[in-house]
């Protein structure tokens, strides 16, 4: 009987250490994501599932290039994937149809089509990043003064995988 009494506090042991390494991976490693709607076509579909790197930008800043999920500013209980576009001290400019950071135009093959917005020239500010959806067209990011410029305080972490549904598994930049 005292042997059926140790498998079941080993049993209880290790669902309570499973439990406590699922919470500190989920809160300090890594949170699984659902792409909701349609910002980021073509690069993600709505309803695909990413895995976010949570910890990478406590070592270091983001990149361009970069896909990362933040909270929204104007209501931090939602949050907003998308590109990074320009770090601080960057210039971004959006004119006749084609971003430019630093005077130079982007080479933006991951876009679905061109941005119909104008945006003037402006300086990034120190610690935080101008994002924006790869579907310019239907994106709430950067250029809308409700979001701006993404303080670092509201992001994150970094995209760095689809893996739901199969068909869509992929690694992102």
């Amino acid at each position: 009987m005292s042997s059926l009494g140790e498998e079941a506090k080993d049993w209880v042991i290790s669902i309570i250490i499973a439990i406590a390494l699922a919470f500190v991976i989920r809160q300090f490693v890594v949170e699984l994501y659902i792409v909701d709607g349609p910002s980021m076509r073509p690069t993600l579909q709505s309803q695909e599932r990413l895995v976010v790197n949570k910890f990478i930008y406590d070592f270091r800043a983001p990149k361009k290039g970069e896909i990362l999920v933040f909270q929204y500013p104007r209501d931090t209980s939602r949050d907003f994937i998308k590109r990074v576009i320009a770090t601080p001290g960057d210039t971004i400019e959006i004119k006749g149809g084609r971003v430019y950071v630093n005077d130079q135009m982007l080479e933006e093959d991951y876009i679905l089509e061109k941005t119909r917005s104008e945006y003037p020239k402006a300086t990034v500010p120190e610690g935080t990043v101008f994002v924006m959806g790869d579907n310019r067209n239907n994106s709430e990011d950067s250029r809308f003064a409700d979001v701006g410029f993404v303080p670092y305080k509201l992001i994150k972490g970094k995209a760095v995988l689809v893996f739901w549904p199969l068909s869509a598994f992929k690694t992102l930049p």
